[in-house]
């Protein structure tokens, strides 16, 4: 029997992180980790899909509004009928004709369109008892492209094209997928960096986390030029010369600013720095690209959609992808993004720290690794070592690498706990 989208629940979740300056940066200095989160219903008692977008705290109450619109379009639906072809389910949810007005495909409106998106993938590798990455990574290229939205990519990725990719590396899949069951897939960490962190409490926390297995450190800076140089140097002395460090000023930058800033950080040797300037300033970001190497651009985890990506790719604004699971339209534009990134040589480093969002995004570098890219060279996944008691089935990290998750699903369903606890009641629109 077909299962058929019944109803759905949302909830306000949100976390008092700013309590302890967990995620302070130059940008946002006291925020709330927070979830707009959404479980879709079905005829079967034994399936539901369970998924997310991440907010800060305030208006994560609209990104609710705008899930309980977006999710009112799949009742009545079956999953089969979506998941047949999957592009079906990015169209539905991106293109309806009225909600288009208050996107499209940007804002509060692609943030719950991810987390609707997510949760029927979610309930469709939970029906195949699997995996979200399992699920992608069964896919021929044909399955994996049929995927894909190539609407505005043509010029830079066709379909034909994103097949040819696939295929160099399909018949070795089995190979790299043992390999991430013996060793892991690596990351990066921001636990020991946040900007709101005494020099004592970045001293003993980059020390905690190296002894745990990482080597690729980031540290939060932007707020003040002599309070990042002491510490960076601070961080430099304890993660040792041989560590990579990477720096993230959170747009807080203009162009020229930005230039001379990171000038005056080279001498840390960062390996990359991530938004430098607005999110959405695409030629900045090629400005400074250029007038920084060799250090690299990283930004993403504020890139609207698959076209932004695509400009930035196209004029070199950026050499490390950050994309984001609950920024982008879910699973199907992930995969458009990777696909992107491949075909301009680009490595491929999720965002991740937020609630929810590690548990997400070591599907998404799996499914690069796997299918996409075949490499893991110049890649490591964001890491923060906080808030995964909130979820049934958190990341297993071992010697600082993703290990692949087992358990069905997109790995995002919240304990009911943390539902009683942690949801906002009747929060003002």
């Amino acid at each position: 029997m077909p299962t058929t989208i019944t109803s759905f629940e949302t909830y306000d979740v949100r976390f008092p992180t700013s309590q302890h300056l967990d995620g302070s940066d130059a940008m946002n200095p006291d925020p709330d980790y927070s979830a707009a989160y959404v479980i879709l219903r079905t005829n079967s008692a034994e399936f539901s899909g369970h998924g997310m977008t991440f907010t800060i705290g305030r208006g994560n109450e609209l990104c609710v509004a705008a899930i309980r619109a977006l999710s009112a379009l799949l009742k009545g639906v079956t999953v089969e009928s979506l998941m047949a072809e999957p592009v079906t389910l990015y169209r539905k949810l991106t293109g309806d004709s009225q909600l288009r007005w208050v996107g499209p495909e940007k804002g509060i409106i692609h943030l719950a369109a991810a987390a609707v998106i997510n949760a029927v993938w979610d309930l469709w590798a939970r029906i195949q008892k699997k995996p979200v990455w399992q699920v992608v990574c069964d896919m021929s290229p044909e399955q994996f492209a049929s995927c894909v939205d190539f609407r505005y990519l043509t010029d830079a990725l066709t379909k034909g094209q994103a097949i040819e990719l696939l295929d160099r590396f399909s018949a070795t899949r089995r190979h790299r997928i043992e390999e991430l069951h013996a060793v892991g897939y690596p990351s990066y960490t921001t636990s020991a960096g946040w900007l709101g962190y005494s020099d004592e409490a970045l001293r003993e926390k980059c020390a905690d986390l190296k002894n745990r297995g990482w080597s690729h450190f980031k540290i939060k800076v932007g707020r003040d030029l002599n309070d990042d140089l002491r510490r960076c140097s601070v961080l430099r002395r304890e993660m040792g010369e041989d560590a990579h460090m990477m720096i993230d000023a959170n747009q807080v930058w203009d162009v020229p600013q930005a230039i001379e800033w990171i000038q005056h950080l080279a001498p840390f040797n960062p390996w990359f720095v991530e938004e430098p300037t607005s999110p959405d300033d695409i030629l900045g970001h090629r400005a400074i690209a250029q007038a920084i190497a060799p250090i690299r651009v990283a930004t993403g985890e504020m890139c609207h959609n698959r076209v932004m990506f695509k400009q930035f790719m196209q004029c070199g604004g950026l050499q490390v992808c950050q994309l984001d699971c609950c920024r982008l339209g879910g699973v199907n534009e992930i995969m458009a993004v990777m696909l992107l990134a491949a075909r301009f040589n680009i490595p491929v480093c999720p965002h991740a720290g937020g609630v929810g969002l590690c548990e997400y995004v070591q599907h998404a570098s799996i499914i690069d690794y796997v299918c996409v890219s075949g490499t893991m060279e110049d890649r490591v996944t964001e890491y923060s070592d906080h808030l995964h008691e909130h979820v049934c089935d958190p990341v297993v990290m071992k010697h600082g690498r993703y290990m692949p998750p087992a358990a069905a699903g997109y790995s995002v369903k919240f304990t009911d706990a943390a539902l009683n606890e942690f949801t906002v009641k009747n929060a003002a629109l």
